[in-house]
């Protein structure tokens, strides 16, 4: 009899032990995933946090551009208001959404301007215009590309949202899915041929 009950009592603590075992992998495995989630969550903020560098720069450019273009183009004016519209637009935006919509009206804007100055060679040849093409050029590669890390970490994110076990996790931090950066219209997406 105390040898069936030091058994039952040995597996009575193996299974205990087995149990918690079981329990601290979970905790450990749940602390994680939602370590992970946050870790997820901030490289998606700091990656629109750098678009938003990169915005700032091409808005503060775009009033020298301005400038340079109506000197030449006095009758384009309409072209012109769009983009200085696009521009406070784009300054006043504080939410993801509106910076996303503010980012498109300023290509448009943009690809406007340069059609505009495909109709006046002296403006093309101007040095003024040139340096400022050429940093325009290097900020919407730099935004291209700082999108598309955007997009790459919104992507994990959002499909470890999903998953399971880990939606679990998600759901109880009560995470939404984030958006991706992506262009508003076909027009956006057409190939747009400028030369300068």
């Amino acid at each position: 009899m105390n040898l069936l009950m030091s058994v039952g009592t040995i597996v009575g603590i193996a299974v205990g032990a087995a149990v918690a075992l079981i329990v601290i992998i979970l905790v450990c495995w749940g602390i994680g995933a939602r370590n992970g989630f946050v870790r997820n969550r901030n490289t998606c903020e700091e990656a629109f946090a750098t678009i938003d560098v990169y915005l700032k720069k091409r808005y503060d450019l775009i009033p020298n551009l301005v400038e340079t273009v109506k000197g030449y183009a006095k009758h384009e004016s309409e072209t012109l208001e769009r983009v200085i519209s696009a521009r406070k637009s784009g300054i006043a935006a504080t939410t993801l959404s509106e910076k996303v919509a503010a980012d498109a009206a300023m290509t448009r804007a943009i690809v406007d301007v340069k059609k505009v100055a495909e109709h006046y060679p002296d403006l093309k040849a101007n040095v003024n215009f040139l340096d400022l093409s050429g940093q325009l050029k290097q900020i919407e590669t730099q935004l291209a590309e700082q999108r598309k890390y955007y997009n790459a970490v919104v992507k994990k994110f959002n499909t470890d949202k999903e998953l399971f076990p880990k939606s679990v996790i998600a759901g109880m931090m009560h995470l939404e899915k984030m958006p991706y950066f992506e262009l508003e219209s076909d027009e956006e997406r057409q190939n747009v041929k400028v030369k300068f």
